[in-house]
């Protein structure tokens, strides 16, 4: 009888690949392999005597099963082709299967060529080949050292030979003569899906008059124009009728010759268009250069013809601030020299390397080049749309979600709307054409970082980028996060591990040009992407599940006790019995009062009119200028703060107590910050005593400036940060409360239109 774990392993199979591509169950690499099959019938037996041409023809043959067209040539880029992590996934294990070695998952990624993964694995087949056959030799590697120090790879060294070759193409461009130095009236934008490149669409309908016409990978027009809508939508970004008037839908493809363009299509974007705008880049830090090439390097180089074809048309190219990620770099300015481009371990760093570099020589032929590198693209400060595959996203998202940062140098990013707004202007200024801008913003250092997160009840700790990284990894396969999957990938992969080490020890990104030019064209000059900024991203990162904000239940950040004293009585009666009131208020982060104005309230409620014993505070919250200075009922006075306690007396019933302090246009300040009224009831009932408290004059300062208790975790510096910071926003907010009656007053008092009174009336 056939195993009835057998008949269900396909779709076993496929479920844990879901699962790898979406961060589900934890999965290392090992696992993956071991876990996944395919979903065909078992392949024969291939065996190790195989030479480099029948290796090529097996991997062909098994990645034609898992790639949209069915088959796949031998040059050609498996990811190219439509091939998908779990394809790769699929892909590997069924070779590894089928040639019985053991195979590394990144080499698939770094480079999906089946001729580059013939050579990869050959020497392991020779390894276990049967003496009778003697297979094909590979190739020999060039010996010399290797000047970066990296390890001297087959794969390296065909990159690096790949990469001059692409640099080459350049020479190939025609000659254009300079365009005219006028705002653009028609645009041709790539990248409008993503993005940065939504916003930018929406930034260039916003503050120009311009058409825009975006080349959109899609099938046809349809899916094209449904394509980008949907993607707009999900960064919270209009899609209406207005818009689509302005806009013009291209179906293509960034990787084909002519941007896969018909040839009418392309004569006609050759006369029409005054600017041409690049941004579409695969941005995959595990796969090579080999696998980018297509769409960051010869669709770079594609945009540079169609730019100096026809028409001249400036080029405005998104590059990177990667293009120096080499360890060890010391300066990062807008005209500083780039890395070593054999020195850059990353295909990404590698790919807009070469791809930057082709276009400075375009501009040998004439063609006005705009280099414009943003950093980290951090999430939208005003929406919170943010990109859940941007590693500054991923990072954010692991320092609030585990407590734990890893030590940095700076971090060079910025939100995604400063970014959009600072290129789209340039693109729409001639005399901005044809420079190098780092849109980088203001960069985050260590100190930063950690005040920002602890000010916001997010104390974190730094540990070593190694122990960082273990510890991270294990708690991604403990707790599977699905956005997170891809952060899981970059930390499991050596490759991308060199590139983040070189972006965490970088030094800070200059951009004089840049800022020179925001401030010349009256923008929003550059700020540090800190915790307000961060404020809606992270908002929503939480509800997506991939931060953490600090809960109730998390240790206080901050707290004082408060004292009051007074009086309560039956309800419409006078206040004759004795109430006290003993508690503590605490905040569990400054995020808590900014966003929530909301205080944590515990302690004990003494009144003989209550009960004999002190009544306990069981769940207490008091708001700060809960209805941000209305006045109650349209009348003079102004509610300060508004509390609400629920209470168990010792026998177990439960009371309820409703406080609030008023402003009012009098003369006696410092008595109403201090004076609260109060309700009390039983639980379900409306109020049976009321009355007045008030804390004693002589325990204020003492109790609620001087008595500040903060989180022994933090520093000194850190603890005498956070008492400043509550002190400052607290009394700026009683501030505000105490001002606003005698405003009210003195508005009346000057409103000419405001009716006569009797005594006016009669003079």
């Amino acid at each position: 009888m056939r195993d009835t774990n057998e008949e269900s392993a396909p779709a076993d199979r496929r479920t844990t690949a879901e699962s790898i591509e979406h961060g589900a169950g934890g999965l290392s690499i090992g696992e993956v392999l071991a876990r996944v099959r395919p979903d065909a019938a078992p392949k024969p037996d291939l065996g190790p005597a195989m030479d480099l041409d029948d290796l090529v023809a097996a991997i062909v043959a098994a990645a034609g099963r898992h790639v949209p067209a069915g088959r796949l040539a031998p040059d050609a880029d498996f990811f190219d082709a439509g091939g998908t992590s779990i394809n790769a996934v699929e892909l590997a294990a069924e070779l590894e299967e089928q040639l019985r070695i053991e195979i590394n998952l990144d080499e698939v990624f770094a480079d999906s060529r089946p001729t580059a993964l013939a050579r990869q694995w050959l020497p392991l087949l020779q390894q276990t080949a049967a003496p009778a056959r003697t297979p094909r030799p590979a190739p020999p590697l060039p010996a010399g050292p290797h000047p970066s120090g990296l390890p001297h790879t087959r794969a390296r060294r065909d990159d690096l030979h790949q990469i001059l070759a692409d640099l080459a193409l350049a020479d190939q461009l025609p000659f254009t003569d300079v365009p005219e130095p006028l705002p653009p009236r028609r645009i041709l934008l790539t990248g409008a899906t993503g993005f940065l490149g939504s916003h930018m669409l929406l930034d260039l309908l916003r503050h120009s008059d311009a058409h825009v016409y975006c080349l959109v990978r899609a099938a046809d027009q349809e899916a094209a124009v449904a394509r980008l809508g949907a993607q707009l939508r999900s960064y919270a970004l209009p899609w209406s009728n207005e818009i689509r008037r302005r806009v013009t839908v291209l179906p293509g493809d960034i990787r084909r010759p002519r941007l896969g363009l018909t040839d009418e299509q392309w004569t006609g974007l050759t006369l029409e268009l005054d600017s041409v705008v690049g941004v579409a880049a695969a941005v995959d830090f595990l796969r090579g250069y080999q696998s980018l090439r297509a769409g960051n390097v010869l669709g770079a180089l594609t945009l540079a013809e169609l730019a100096a074809t026809g028409r001249p048309k400036p080029l405005h190219h998104i590059s990177s601030i990667a293009v120096f990620n080499e360890v060890g770099i010391t300066s990062m300015g807008e005209d500083d020299p780039l890395a070593h481009v054999d020195r850059l371990v990353s295909g990404y760093d590698q790919s807009k390397w070469a791809a930057e570099v082709a276009l400075r020589r375009a501009r040998d032929h004439g063609l006005v080049v705009t280099a414009l590198r943003p950093g980290g693209i951090g999430g939208h400060t005003k929406t919170g749309a943010y990109n859940a595959q941007d590693l500054s996203s991923g990072l954010i998202s692991a320092f609030g979600r585990f407590r734990t940062v890893p030590a940095f140098r700076y971090l060079n990013a910025a939100p995604v709307d400063w970014v959009s707004r600072v290129a789209v202007a340039t693109i729409c200024e001639p005399d901005a054409w044809g420079f190098d801008y780092n849109l980088t913003g203001v960069p985050n250092t260590l100190d930063d970082v950690v005040r920002d997160m602890a000010l916001g009840g997010m104390h974190v700790r730094v540990q070593g980028w190694d122990e960082w990284r273990e510890t991270t990894l294990a708690r991604l396969k403990a707790e599977p996060v699905p956005e997170l999957a891809f952060l899981g990938r970059v930390l499991e992969s050596p490759t991308a591990l060199q590139l983040c080490e070189a972006t965490l020890k970088g030094p800070a990104a200059c951009s004089d040009r840049t800022d020179a030019l925001v401030s010349a064209l009256r923008l929003a000059p550059a700020t540090r992407y800190d915790a307000q900024a961060q404020l809606k991203t992270f908002e929503k990162l939480a509800d997506d599940g991939l931060a953490r904000l600090p809960r109730k239940d998390d240790p206080p950040y901050l707290w004082f006790t408060e004292t009051t004293e007074g009086a309560v009585g039956p309800v419409g009666r006078d206040a004759d019995t004795s109430c006290s009131m003993a508690l503590t208020l605490s905040v569990a982060s400054m995020y808590q009062v900014v966003k929530e104005r909301r205080v944590d309230v515990t302690g004990e409620v003494t009144s003989p009119a209550i009960h004999a014993e002190p009544l306990t505070v069981e769940s207490g919250d008091l708001w700060i200028r809960p209805e941000e200075g209305i006045p109650l009922q349209h009348g003079m006075r102004h509610q300060l703060l508004f509390s609400r306690l629920e209470l168990r007396d010792a026998d177990g019933g439960l009371w309820w107590l409703e406080g609030r302090k008023y402003a009012q246009a009098r003369r006696n300040l410092w008595h109403q910050t201090r004076a609260l009224s109060v309700e009390i009831g039983r639980e379900g009932e409306t109020a049976s005593l009321c009355g007045e408290v008030v804390v004693p004059a002589d325990s204020y300062v003492r109790d609620q400036i001087d008595g500040i208790r903060v989180d022994p975790r933090l520093t000194s510096r850190e603890k005498r940060a956070a008492k400043l910071t509550w002190l400052a926003w607290f009394g700026l907010e009683m501030g505000r409360g105490l001002l606003a009656p005698f405003a009210r007053t003195a508005a009346d008092l000057l409103d000419l239109r405001r009716p006569a009174t009797v005594t006016e009336r009669n003079r």
